[in-house]
């Protein structure tokens, strides 16, 4: 006690105040310290904010050096980063406790506006970062990528491809609805999003103002409010004008599924992708297909000599095409007259022309959103005109995909809770047509770079020379990838053929972290596989990159007495 109170009476000297007015603070500090170190532990234990105990404890420990400040000289640098210290924390305490108060002005951080691929995505990432969060559904979860788009599109054409219901062993419509079952019940249950944290709402939602939404359900009416809305109400299949269209029975994708048996002659309108895999599809089940389009080929999104392909390929299997082909008038039983006088008639009509957005009932104008008949309009955050409100998946009309859906709903929700603007990469989004052979796209393609007037070169491999494609008798096929002649840099890639969707992965990969064809072709790929012939495409720009002069100069310095090297052909392929 006597040597701390020596120490006591040597900081009033060093400091040059007067000692009892020092001392007195200095040891009236010690019970009142220990007071707010409790004060402290009763708040942690009770879970309740420490603002006021610490600034407390924070003071009293500082308090005679406060006197210094005052009166002294020779304050200690330790005292001023506690006092910089206090305030800091004192400042963002009071930020906090501001934006606690107003945030229990919304019964919840998020509000989630439907359950599919991008409502479940941007729910269960909101509710991992801690936001009390509501998610509500119009009808069930799962949205259109479950229901009635790609799980059971692909399981048709899985099914159909395997000739499975062909042969009357397994009903290929009730084994894919059993699939799509499957699905929602591995992934997309209510339960399990209930199990996150999230609450899960069914009826239909709509906006009172931006941050207040009605949900109208058999039940009544529910009023709720957020702090953050997410739009995620996606889109339904387009249907034409098309005169006599509505006095005739047709299919979209939202109820093609629930057929129980193969139509007789398929007609279907729209020569897209989805058109395109139905066609196959139902024609590998036995259907006749005809498949009508304006346009005068089939998907005009992808490369045109990659379809022409294709297109012959569908045709060899027996599959009709009119392109180029405007409708007059559908009527009869299913009679569609084409410009021209040709008459196309099936027993049954598949409308694939195309999505809108579901915007209608959600009172857009009430929150003040501003939105085209083609969806609502976003920045590359995903946030609309209205700060706290965003959008995302299908219902922009920007990404028709359910990997793109995904996608901005991370953006949108770590953008709204973490404040750091995440941004969307559409220019690298890829696309897969899911025939077989499949048809795959990411980046620019080759028609966008010539009219940019970019310099690239198109590095070209067959699948013929993949030896596992030869293995599997799936040679049908190239990968195309335009790039930097100079350093690789890829600007885009077209693939026909088998595991084409897998195969674009890679380069999709590659094309976000900057790698270039000189980085694929220098990895090691296993052996056979269909990666290889994604780094042997690769080894293409090494295999043009070389220049016979570089080669003599190499010859010249080792010594060597082999004869030169032919450089390839600009479509030579080795």
């Amino acid at each position: 006690m006597q040597d701390w109170l020596t120490s006591i009476t040597d900081l009033a000297n060093g400091y040059g105040v007067n000692l009892y007015i020092f001392a007195g603070i200095y040891i009236g500090g010690v019970p009142l310290f220990w007071l707010g170190i409790a004060w402290i532990v009763r708040n942690l234990r009770k879970k309740i904010s420490l603002t006021l105990p610490v600034l407390f404890t924070g003071l009293i420990t500082i308090s005679s050096y406060l006197y210094v400040i005052a009166v002294g000289n020779d304050v200690p640098a330790w005292v001023y980063v506690v006092i910089g210290a206090l305030i800091a924390y004192g400042m963002v305490a009071l930020a906090m406790n501001i934006r606690s108060k107003r945030n229990e002005l919304f019964e919840y951080d998020m509000i989630v506006i439907g359950g599919g691929s991008a409502g479940l995505t941007s729910s269960g990432i909101a509710a991992s970062l801690g936001a009390k969060t509501i998610m509500i559904e119009a009808h069930r979860l799962g949205g259109d990528c479950t229901w009635t788009g790609c799980v059971p599109s692909k399981a048709l054409l899985h099914l159909s491809q395997h000739r499975i219901g062909v042969d009357q062993r397994v009903d290929p419509y009730e084994r894919m609805r059993q699939i799509r079952n499957d699905v929602y019940h591995d992934a997309d249950r209510p339960e399990i999003y209930e199990k996150m944290g999230v609450d899960v709402a069914f009826g239909k939602a709509s906006f009172i103002d931006k941050h207040t939404v009605k949900i109208a359900s058999e039940d009544g009416e529910r009023i709720i409010t957020g702090k953050k809305v997410i739009i995620a109400t996606g889109a339904r299949a387009a249907v034409p004008p098309i005169p006599g269209l509505d006095s005739v029975p047709f299919l979209t994708n939202e109820n093609l599924f629930e057929l129980t048996e193969t139509p007789q002659h398929l007609v279907i309108i729209g020569a897209g992708p989805i058109g395109i895999e139905m066609a196959q599809a139902f024609r590998n089940l036995g259907a006749e297909v005809s498949v009508i389009d304006m346009a005068p080929r089939i998907m005009p999104r992808d490369h045109e000599a990659l379809t022409s392909q294709l297109q012959t390929h569908l045709e060899g299997q027996g599959i009709k095409f009119y392109l180029g082909a405007g409708i007059e008038t559908i009527g009869g039983s299913i009679d569609v007259r084409l410009k021209g006088g040709t008459i196309v008639s099936g027993s049954h009509l598949l409308i694939a022309t195309g999505r809108r957005p579901n915007i209608e009932s959600l009172n857009l104008d009430a929150a003040g959103v501003t939105f085209t008949k083609k969806g609502i309009t976003i920045d590359a955050s995903c946030r609309t005109n209205i700060k706290p409100i965003f959008a995302i998946g299908d219902v922009t009309g920007q990404f028709a995909f359910t990997h793109m859906s995904e996608h901005t709903a991370k953006v949108a929700a770590l953008t709204a809770l973490l404040k750091f603007p995440m941004k969307t990469t559409p220019e690298l989004t890829p696309w897969v047509t899911y025939t077989s052979p499949e048809l795959a796209h990411v980046g620019a393609t080759e028609a966008e770079l010539k009219e940019k007037g970019v310099s690239f070169f198109t590095y070209r491999f067959p699948y013929s020379k993949i030896d596992r494609a030869v293995t599997d008798e799936a040679t049908m096929g190239e990968i195309r990838i335009y790039a930097k002649k100079r350093n690789g840099k890829i600007y885009g890639v077209d693939i026909l053929g088998e595991r084409a969707g897998d195969m674009i992965g890679y380069y999709a990969m590659a094309m976000k972290n900057g790698l270039s064809l000189r980085n694929i072709a220098d990895t090691i790929f296993p052996y056979p596989t269909y990666g290889l012939g994604a780094r042997r495409a690769a080894d293409q720009w090494y295999i043009q990159a070389q220049s016979p002069s570089a080669i003599k100069w190499v010859q010249r310095f080792f010594g060597y007495r082999g004869p030169l090297p032919r450089k390839p052909g600009v479509d030579e392929v080795v």
